[in-house]
Order: structure tokens, then C-alpha cells, then sequence
């Protein structure tokens, strides 16, 4: 009998609870602690999914033997500290896009991984989503290759908040958050590292401190290149879209839907166990434990995507 693998979840708030359904359908999985900002809140979360133990401190957590791993879906300022504090007290750890908002602090998550040789991963959900998967299938089987990738990330937030609508206690943050998604997919599908980069932004935000518009171009070193407009001041349609162009075929990805150039929906039902990139990403972080490998998304593998968001920021503050 496989052993169940018993994890703490830190941030029940809007991602916070699609990992906690996500978990639900995986076998052998317990949630068995629950860390949150506000007890109020954090113990409705835990009595709804059956979580006998809140804190409102990580550390409490990591110090419960029961406790295998941790999934940190915290703000993104917390992510490295509370990456290598979870491998310090033993524990696997999913940390929530992005791994960091500063590159030293990346480097730093995955060389406490390599000193630990504990599973540490990192949500880059696209690399998930079935949508994507079908795209890679192609590719893998030498089918298709990338020649232009167009992605829009536009979102409608003039004010603090969350996915659900809720006030927000930090920033977020279109290129260490929103980018990251894009340009490590693109490196992924493309196999190739991104080796030009440029970004211009649009202005400061008097009150949340961020650019709220963002235009980034990428060009691999095999020739493929990606545009990418990032939005917080779009009022609809929401999201994140994207238009795979390759030498045999064009994809249009809407998350777990995917279509082809004459928006004919393509089938993606049979590409894996699930529908649900967030289910399908948990998955692999459980197996990863169980079977003692490195995950898909593991820390080192993603680390490339920080260091061209490292390179973006310094030219966008130059």
C-alpha cells in the first residue's frame, strides 16, 4: 500500500483553495495542517475540508513530524524564505509561482534542493494544463515546431485584489508573477534557452507602486520568438491566451481549452488524468515524493525563466 503523504498548506485564500480541491482527488494525500494570515478565516477553511490543525505560524507546521511536505501558497515576497525553510526542517515543498522576486533568492532555493536532495517544485502550472501538454505532445513527436508564440495576461485589477475579488494584504506583480508563466512555458515548448529579451512598461500606479501595462519580446537561440502584452488595467475578456504559430499548425490555449487557427476546439480530455492543470501540477509534486525524483517544474528547472525576469527588470529600471 503506497504511503499517504501528509501535507501543510500555507495561504487558504483563493489559490490556497484550488489546491486544497486539487488534493481531494488524489489518492493516499492528507492535508493535515492548515497556516493562515487571519485564525477566523483559516479555521472555516479547515473545518470546511476536514484540516484538524490551523496556526497562523509556518514554523509550527514544520516542526509536526506528520508533516511530509508543504504547499506555499503565500505572497510572493515569502516564497524563497519559506521554500528553504521547509527543506531545512525536512520537507518537501510546492511553493506557488513565482519561486522568488529576486534572482539571488532563486539561486539560493535550489542550492538549499541540491544540498537537501528533498523534492521542490515550483507551480509553473502551464507545463500542466493539458491544453500545453497537446501542444508538447506534437512537438515531442517531432509534428510541430514553434515558430512565433503570442500570449495575452490581462487582468481587470485598478484596486488591490485577489482572484476571487477579495482585498489583497500584499502587491502582486506582472513581470515576477504574470510573465514567469509565459516565459518559462516558452522555453519549455521551444526547448530552447531565451538568449534576447526586451521590455517596456507602461506607467507607475500612484498607490499600488507597480507598472499596470507591460509589453515583453523574447527570441530563442533556435529562432523562435514570443510577444507578450500583460494588462492590469483590462476590463474583459479575462485571462491569459495563447496563440501557439508553428510550421505545420496554429493553437489557441484558453487554459485547459485548446483550439485550433479556424477556432475549432481540439479534443484534450484523453491527454492526462485530468482537466485540472492544478490537480494534474499536485499530482506530479505527490508522485515526485513517492517515487524519490525530480518533479516537472522542480526549482532547477525553472530557475532559467527568473534569470531572463532578473535581466527584464534591471532594463526596465536602466
Amino acid at each position: 500500500m503506497t504511503k499517504t503523504v501528509r501535507i501543510a498548506l500555507a495561504g487558504p485564500g483563493a489559490f490556497g483553495i484550488k489546491h486544497l480541491d486539487a488534493l481531494k482527488q488524489i489518492e493516499g494525500v492528507e492535508v493535515v495542517s492548515l497556516i493562515g494570515r487571519e485564525p477566523a478565516k483559516t479555521q472555516e477553511v479547515a473545518s470546511k475540508y476536514g484540516v484538524k490543525h490551523t496556526t497562523t505560524n509556518l514554523e509550527e507546521s514544520l516542526a509536526l513530524p506528520e508533516v511530509d511536505a508543504v504547499i506555499l501558497c503565500t505572497p510572493t515576497q515569502m516564497h524563497a524564505q519559506q521554500s528553504m525553510a521547509a527543506m531545512k526542517a525536512g520537507k518537501h515543498v510546492q511553493v506557488e509561482i513565482p519561486m522568488c522576486d529576486q534572482l539571488d533568492e532563486g539561486r539560493a532555493v535550489v542550492e538549499m534542493q541540491k544540498k537537501t536532495g528533498l523534492v521542490a517544485m515550483c507551480g509553473h502550472t502551464r507545463r500542466f494544463n493539458p491544453s500545453h501538454q497537446f501542444v508538447r505532445k506534437r512537438i515531442e513527436a517531432g509534428e510541430f515546431n514553434i515558430q512565433q508564440m503570442d500570449v495575452q495576461t490581462y487582468f481587470f485589477r485598478r484596486t488591490n485584489m485577489n482572484a476571487l475579488g477579495q482585498p489583497r494584504s500584499w502587491t502582486d506583480h506582472l513581470l515576477w508573477h504574470h510573465a514567469a508563466h509565459t516565459v518559462d512555458l516558452f522555453q519549455y515548448q521551444v526547448g530552447s534557452p531565451v538568449v534576447k529579451a526586451n521590455a517596456i512598461q507602461g506607467p507607475i500606479h500612484p498607490n499600488l507602486g507597480i507598472a499596470m501595462d507591460m509589453s515583453i519580446q523574447l527570441k530563442a537561440a533556435n529562432g523562435a520568438i514570443c510577444t507578450l502584452s500583460l494588462s492590469f488595467n483590462n476590463d474583459g475578456p479575462l485571462g491569459t491566451f495563447f496563440r501557439y504559430i508553428g510550421d505545420s499548425a496554429t493553437y489557441i490555449a484558453r487554459y485547459d481549452d485548446l483550439f485550433n487557427g479556424k477556432e475549432e476546439k481540439i479534443d484534450v480530455s484523453k491527454v492526462d488524468v485530468s482537466m485540472n492543470g492544478i490537480e494534474l501540477q499536485d499530482r506530479e509534486f505527490i508522485a515526485a515524493i513517492r517515487e524519490g525524483r525530480e518533479p516537472n517544474a522542480s526549482v532547477a528547472k525553472v530557475l532559467p525563466c527568473y534569470e531572463v525576469l532578473h535581466q527584464l527588470e534591471r532594463q526596465l529600471e536602466a
